[in-house]
């Protein structure tokens, strides 16, 4: 019998790590998100009040409450920068708005600001769905452990107090709360979570084992080898940690540039202003000429156009289960033409089924009879395989006989006794 992997495609979100999904508490949590929403509310009232022809003050106080709102972040940050004798493009931003209001366009001072304002509220929800990510890997871990001591005699122990040299016993079902080398037993274990295969892998004395992997059926004897800070899920999770506070190449540019950026903006905008009035230009339109100046030369379309986009992306990732790893592996993507896939499950949904049966000349035996024994043989078993080899019984409307004797060794297959003889189903070599 030949199996084969289904190639159905598979639905989405099918890793084995997931954020939370508690985001509508989530989102009020954080402040940024708050301001923003409370901003963009009131700049709504703001615009139905000035369409519906309401009285001016009433529309400009909720404008300029929409500017408090959502920009006293920005100008306690502009202002903190201009401590440090740095011009930053907050406070540009809020300059460029307050400049906006000055010349009597109220509505796009308040425009600028709820869009900035929006834009720090998406890379603070995006960071914390990367955190949220992060901390959905450390809980992929046990708290607690089987530790056995050398008089044999065995007690819970939180998994930080293992150390190298323990020896711990992992009972069927349970998580393996360390790295380690098994010294005794057998078992498939589930490693999907670190590696990404969807089919168990069988472990026998000296083969590795992972924290935050699920055992199988079996008992399994290990002795650590690798302490909780070391191990495999903690290196992954630093990994994620210190990819998340990269930043795109763009990003990298605009933030190189932005300094000079605005200080050119302020000067451009002072001799827009000066120079016309010292050459005996009216003051009324040279102002208003410099502030339009000042409200187009802002950066803010140039800084929205990079990280929050990136990271509303990671974000949309996120909720359908791809964990990206940096902002600069997402904007490679612009830039890639060919994608190879390389794990079962990611793509399918890596199902066993029987493609053939080959029969060895002089059996005696019929494809049927074959399959029936067979099946009869894999019918206790949990495998993946031996699901696909009583799935193409059925198919078949094939009588599946009583076994007896049941015995099941990893790696190694099946052996039952099935209508008095002795059938044995070998695992395959991979």
């Amino acid at each position: 019998m030949t199996l084969t992997a289904d190639t159905t495609p598979a639905p989405p979100a099918t890793r084995a790590i997931h954020a939370p999904r508690r985001w509508g508490t989530r989102l009020w949590v954080l402040a940024e998100v708050r301001w923003a929403m409370a901003a963009t509310v009131l700049f709504a009232l703001g615009g139905i009040a000035q369409l519906a022809h309401a009285p001016a003050p009433l529309w400009w106080t909720l404008y300029l409450t929409c500017y408090a709102v959502g920009g006293w972040e920005p100008a306690l940050a502009g202002l903190r920068a201009l401590r440090e004798k740095t011009l930053d493009v907050d406070l540009l931003m809020i300059v460029a708005a307050l400049g906006a209001a000055g010349i009597g366009q109220v509505f796009d001072g308040a425009l600028l600001i709820v869009i900035f304002a929006t834009s720090g509220a998406l890379e603070a929800f995006a960071t914390a769905r990367t955190a949220d990510s992060v901390r959905a890997l450390l809980n992929l871990a046990p708290e607690r452990a089987t530790r056995v001591r050398n008089d044999g005699n065995e007690e819970a122990v939180d998994t930080t107090d293992i150390t190298i040299g323990d020896v711990i016993w992992v009972r069927p079902g349970e998580r393996i709360g360390a790295d380690a080398l098994v010294i005794d037993g057998a078992s498939d274990v589930d490693q999907a979570s670190i590696t990404g295969e969807p089919l168990p892998v069988a472990k026998h004395p000296g083969d590795e084992v992972y924290a935050g992997t699920v055992n199988g059926a079996g008992a399994l004897l290990a002795r650590v080898h690798r302490p909780a800070a070391e191990s495999v899920i903690a290196r992954i999770v630093a990994l994620v940690e210190e990819a998340s506070a990269t930043k795109a190449r763009t990003q990298l540019f605009i933030e190189k540039v932005e300094q000079r950026y605005s200080v050119g903006v302020v000067l451009a905008t002072l001799a827009l202003f000066t120079v016309p009035l010292a050459l005996g230009a009216a003051l009324q339109p040279t102002l208003l000429r410099a502030m339009a100046f000042m409200i187009v030369a802002s950066p803010c379309a140039v800084v929205l156009a990079t990280m929050p986009p990136l990271l509303s992306a990671i974000a949309l990732a996120g909720r359908h289960g791809v964990l990206v790893k940096s902002a600069v592996v997402m904007e490679q993507l612009a830039d890639t033409d060919v994608v190879a896939f390389d794990k079962t499950g990611t793509l399918t949904e890596g199902t066993p089924r029987i493609a053939e049966i080959h029969l060895v000349p002089g059996g005696g035996y019929t494809q049927d009879t074959l399959l029936r024994l067979a099946a009869a043989a894999e019918h206790p078993s949990e495998h993946p395989l031996a699901a696909a080899v009583l799935a193409a019984a059925r198919e078949r409307a094939l009588t599946v006989p009583a076994v007896h004797d049941f015995t099941s060794t990893p790696g190694r297959g099946v052996t039952a006794t099935v209508d008095g003889r002795r059938v044995r189903v070998a695992a395959p070599p991979f």
